[in-house]
């Protein structure tokens, strides 16, 4: 099912180059306007349209309070702030549990086919599954990234190799820099990282086999390689 999100007011002063333009948004949604937002956008001509057109935007998607258990709980389980995987799910699928991208990702916090056989999730578009997968997710990229959620958020949409790529910066491209806006405005994401000195630290325990002993170090930064232990968030 794929949703379809209208400007509040379209306004067409010129009755004889009237045009609408359409293109599909970070979550697979499409969207159409008046005004060419999207540099991919397709444009269509509306030789007849009236010079006034008014519509009203697509209502939320009704009943989505009954989910609220469950984002509470997996928020809570993934050490996430409820208001963070509550603005995902809206901007992913809209809290439609039945939601498939036009690139396969699935559920109300769609997740893509080899993502949710890493999580273990069964069934991608049960609610529970979905969502204890996508916070389990969240929760890792998170910790990636040292909890700076403007970057987990960009690798949950492009990937974390994208963000790698691009010196651990938001990679150039519009639909994910779209899709960090928009989950940015409906939470309010935190974009400092305890590298800089602010927000949150993380510590992580590494052991090493020294002369046949296991010696435990702390260290702020994450580790390269090897395996560790969060200890501190």
């Amino acid at each position: 099912m794929r949703l379809v999100v209208l400007v509040a007011v379209v306004v067409w002063p010129d009755q004889a180059s009237a045009q609408i333009y359409a293109w599909r948004d970070a979550s697979g949604t499409l969207v159409l306007s008046d005004r060419r937002l999207d540099s991919d956008a397709t444009t269509y001509a509306v030789p007849d349209a009236p010079s006034f057109r008014t519509m009203r935007p697509a209502a939320p998607s009704v009943g989505h309070e009954r989910f609220e258990p469950l984002v509470q709980a997996h928020a809570t389980r993934a050490d996430l702030r409820p208001d963070l995987v509550r603005a995902v799910i809206q901007i992913e699928s809209g809290f439609n549990p039945r939601a498939t991208s036009p690139k396969g990702a699935m559920g109300l916090m769609q997740l893509m086919p080899a993502t949710a056989r890493e999580l273990g999730v069964i069934n991608p578009y049960d609610p529970e599954d979905n969502i204890r997968g996508g916070t389990t997710y969240l929760r890792q990229l998170l910790d990636r990234y040292e909890d700076n959620e403007e970057l987990a958020l960009a690798a949950y949409n492009a990937g974390f190799t994208a963000v790698d790529r691009h010196g651990g910066r938001v990679p150039p491209y519009q639909e994910t820099q779209a899709y960090v806006r928009k989950v940015g405005a409906a939470a309010e994401v935190e974009r400092t990282s305890s590298s800089s000195g602010r927000g949150k630290r993380v510590i992580y325990k590494v052991v090493e086999i020294i002369d046949g002993r296991a010696v435990a170090h702390y260290t702020t930064e994450r580790p390269a390689s090897g395996s560790y232990e969060i200890v501190q968030r």
